[in-house]
C-alpha cells in the first residue's frame, strides 16, 4: 500500500474566515478517528485561504473518507462559509533525500 497526501484549499466567503476555521476545527476530531488517517491539519496560507494538509495510509482509506459521515458533516458545517468549491489535490510521494526530510 502506498500512502496518499492530499491538499484541500478552502476560500472563505467574505467576512467568514473565522467561522470557516471554527467549522473545520469542529469537524477535524471525527476525521482523526477514521481508519487510515495519518495527518489532517489546517493551515493559514498567505493568500487568505485555509489549506488542509492530509496524509492517508492508502488510497482505499482516502476513498472511504471521501464518502464517509465525517466529510458529510464537514460539508454541512462549511455550507455558506466558502466562496468557491474546495480544490482537492491527491499526490503520491517522490522520495528524495532522507526519509525524515524528503517525505510528508
Amino acid at each position: 500500500m502506498s500512502e496518499v497526501v492530499v491538499t484541500a484549499v478552502f476560500v472563505p466567503a467574505e467576512g467568514k474566515r473565522d467561522e470557516l476555521v471554527a467549522a473545520l476545527r469542529e469537524a477535524i476530531p471525527a476525521v482523526h478517528e477514521e481508519p487510515g488517517c495519518v495527518l489532517y491539519a489546517i493551515h493559514d496560507a498567505e493568500d487568505d485561504t485555509i489549506t488542509m494538509l492530509e496524509k492517508w495510509s492508502s488510497a482505499a482509506e482516502l476513498d472511504a473518507h471521501a464518502v464517509g459521515a465525517p466529510v458529510t458533516r464537514l460539508n454541512q458545517l462549511i455550507d455558506g462559509l466558502i466562496a468557491s468549491p474546495v480544490v482537492v489535490t491527491r499526490m503520491t510521494a517522490i522520495p528524495a533525500g532522507t526519509d525524515e526530510q524528503g517525505l510528508v
